[in-house]
């Protein structure tokens, strides 16, 4: 007769030990059928494509879990200083590919996929983008520069695989970013429902719920202040896992839900008061139902000091009364410290104040943000020294040791070994794998910059990710392209600063050059625009109008042919991201020298072999600087050329009347040739270009053209062409977000990065 079980040896049964690790093939199949049947409760009968990936969805997730709890059962008895990364965005995309690159699963359920007949690529599309973000769009300008806004899951993944023992937190919105239909050339929001077939990802911790507080008034009383009769709004977390790559480390993004904090009024119900039951319960629930309220005043030039978030007094002290209340005793020994430093100098502290006082009185909430944090930092070199020059001068001039600069990077492992595999293996059959956890290691490919082989590997992966995305252009936007022509892309946001009417330009003036020489031996061009506009942003979305316009004229003129197409890509997102940015020749980064903070899509597409034509701005400067200014394309205005020019004034006419070619693209436009049923369409954004432009497009529109040229020509020689895009790759290991995180650790948050491996749930601790 066995010895009966202590309490404590009952309880140790209860393991992750137990749990299984890396499985076969014929296990992973196994388990699908397990979760097909068990946890969907469905047979091959009835299945649909989507019950299958979430079948494969939870067969991947139960290799996540055993890490995901040792990670924390490890970070509970070490002890090391904690990350809380919070932000209002993370913009995920899919999941389940990233989980099976970072577990080195992908060629295991490839294989187990294929042998029950099913297609791995259908199982993937079925996976809703994660609607929690939008990457520019959502960076509200007055706390970018402290609470540092993830385009994507970039830096959580860096986190994870750096070892670090870092949470995310943000809001779990019901309904994210909006999905962009484009109806009869104009854009049309459709709510994006990316919960209604449920998140087989998350976790939902009803355990952890907390009230959160709104409204009421503040008692004071000697022994301190009572906030009172208060609304509550309870916020329940949803826990996600963020594996690191292939070193066992699964870290917590913990988003919050909004809820109310009572069920239906009873009484309310049985008098007939259901509207008002439902109302009460909604009014609760709809801090976290949508990503993006329509904002007609929607503007974000993130290094101009006009664009800082600032909140009326009145609302604050309506919705957070107690807070305001600290706000002000912050506001006071701030000032009083100010005073200290300067006296005197009133000016300055009403300048360095939290509090505005000219006209409504606002909280500066960059100000506070500022006072509140030991460091502050932009995102790229030039975004930096911006804000220590006029943006936050008399911050920088009192604590100048408070301001860094912490470039943006990219996770290689879902922008190039996921994305673009085929590009990953052709550098990793030269210099081995661990460029995906040291990017830096590309440095090595200048070695084969002249290496035949080499080139013609490079220019094949290339063409084949073109010939695979012009089949999907084709399927979705009915045009055949010419493959062999020049990919030229712009995806980002719709923004007058992003400047897509300079690159409209660029193709009216190619257009009307191919149509006045329709026999010369012209470079083609597929030009490929993408991006959102904010719902109420007029202007905006008469840009997606203009170009819609004018691709409707170009892909049908038979004269042009395949010389010129124009594709505008609808409902721009991570995942239509990872399939244009691969095929990229051209990468359109065209903002006005000092409004771009640093992009991170200009790295993404540097990373996947595609040449930059952009301007001095953002981190296109410490592009230049990686690849080597004579392997990009810059040109236009630098920073304090702008600035001589609003010091002079600015006069579109004088550019308007100089420039031939310019003028005809714009009395084009403003005479109906892009819309001939409706002449006066674009009348205000030729006012605007004409009149009120603040980012200069005319001023930059020669350079541009220029530029453009040099494009083409270097395109027709395809071995030059391809030693430029060596070099851009071999030159793009800085933007790692690995090495961002790594600063920000070191520098900022204390803490060590460290490549140990922890590990696995089936090894012993």
């Amino acid at each position: 007769m066995s010895k009966p079980l202590s309490d404590h040896d009952r309880k140790k049964q209860i393991s992750v030990r137990g749990l299984a690790g890396v499985e076969n093939v014929a296990d992973l199949k196994k388990n699908f059928n397990r979760h097909l049947h068990f946890t969907l409760v469905k047979d091959r009968n009835v299945s649909t494509k989507r019950d299958y990936y979430f079948a494969l969805a939870h067969t991947v997730r139960d290799h996540l879990v055993g890490r995901w709890i040792r990670t924390q059962q490890s970070y509970y008895e070490k002890d090391p200083k904690r990350v809380y990364y919070l932000s209002l965005e993370f913009y995920m995309g899919r999941t389940l590919q990233n989980t099976m690159v970072n577990l080195a699963l992908e060629n295991a359920c490839d294989e187990a996929v294929y042998q029950l007949g099913l297609d791995m690529e259908e199982l993937q599309e079925m996976e809703e983008d994660a609607g929690l973000g939008n990457g520019g769009l959502g960076r509200l300008a007055g706390y970018m520069y402290f609470l540092n806004f993830a385009k994507e899951t970039c830096f959580l993944d860096s986190m994870a695989s750096l070892g670090l023992a870092a949470y995310g937190y943000g809001i779990r919105y019901e309904f994210g970013i909006f999905n962009q239909k484009i109806s009869s050339g104009w854009q049309v929001e459709e709510a994006d429902d990316w919960l209604r077939y449920g998140n087989p990802w998350e976790k939902a911790r009803p355990e952890y719920m907390r009230p959160v507080h709104f409204y009421g008034r503040t008692e004071h009383h000697p022994d301190g202040v009572k906030w009172v009769d208060t609304q509550v709004v309870l916020a329940l977390p949803y826990d996600t896992p963020v594996p690191g790559y292939r070193n066992n480390i699964v870290n917590t993004m913990r988003l919050w839900s909004a809820k109310a904090p009572c069920e239906f009024s009873l009484k309310d119900f049985n008098v007939g008061g259901y509207i008002q039951a439902v109302l009460d319960r909604n009014l609760a629930e709809n801090i976290s139902r949508v990503l993006y309220p329509n904002d007609n005043k929607y503007q974000n030039i993130i290094t101009s000091s006009e664009a800082l978030e600032r909140w009326p007094i009145d609302l604050f002290q309506t919705l957070l009364p107690r807070h305001l209340e600290i706000i002000y005793e912050i506001n006071r020994r701030h000032l009083e410290h100010v005073s200290s430093l300067y006296p005197g100098d009133v000016d300055r502290m009403r300048r360095m104040s939290l509090i505005e006082e000219g006209g409504q009185k606002r909280v500066n909430m960059a100000h506070l943000c500022i006072v509140g944090s030991h460091a502050v930092n932009g995102v790229a070199r030039i975004h930096s020294d911006i804000l220590k020059a006029t943006v936050f001068k008399d911050f920088y001039e009192m604590d100048p040791h408070k301001f860094q600069n912490k470039t943006n990077g990219i996770t290689p492992r879902r922008w190039l070994v996921m994305c673009n595999p085929g590009l990953a293996e052709v550098i990793a059959e030269r210099i081995g794998e661990d460029f995906i956890r040291d990017l830096d290691q590309l440095k090595k490919l200048h070695d084969f910059v002249n290496d035949e082989a080499f080139i013609r590997d490079i220019a094949k992966v290339k063409q084949e990710n073109k010939l695979k995305f012009a089949v999907h252009l084709e399927e979705h936007y009915k045009v055949k392209i010419n493959p062999n022509s020049v990919f030229d892309v712009q995806v980002k946001r719709i923004h007058e600063y992003k400047r897509q009417l300079l690159n409209c330009l660029h193709i009216i003036t190619f257009y009307n050059r191919i149509k006045k020489e329709p026999n010369k031996q012209w470079t083609p061009r597929t030009i490929m625009i993408g991006g959102k506009a904010a719902p109420g942003y007029h202007t905006a979305k008469m840009i997606i109008r203009l170009i819609t316009a004018i691709g409707e004229v170009v892909n049908k003129d038979p004269v042009v042919g395949d010389r010129l197409k124009v594709i505008f890509l609808e409902n721009y997102r991570v995942t239509l991201a990872e399939k244009a940015i691969p095929a990229a020749d051209l990468s359109e980064q065209i903002s006005t020298a000092g409004t771009e903070a640093s992009g991170t899509g200009n790295m993404k597409f540097m990373l996947n072999g595609a040449l930059t034509i952009g301007t001095m701005d953002g981190a296109n400067v410490e592009m230049a600087e990686e690849a080597g200014e004579g392997n990009i394309f810059i040109f236009g205005m630098r920073v304090e050329d702008v600035e001589a020019m609003d010091a002079k004034g600015y006069n579109a006419s004088e550019f308007y009347n100089r420039i031939p070619e310019l003028k005809q693209a714009i009395d084009q436009i403003a005479g109906g040739f892009f819309s001939p049923k409706q002449p006066d369409l674009f009348k205000d954004i030729v006012n605007m270009l004409m009149h009120h432009d603040r980012f200069k497009v005319f001023a930059d529109y020669e350079d541009y053209i220029k530029c453009q040229e040099k494009v083409s020509a270097l395109y027709k020689k395809p071995k030059e062409w391809t030693k430029k895009v060596i070099l851009n790759i071999a030159g793009s290991g800085k933007f790692s977000s690995d090495r961002t995180i790594s600063q920000y650790a070191r520098e900022i948050w204390g803490v060590e990065p460290t490549l140990e491996k922890l590990a696995a749930p089936d090894d012993p601790k």
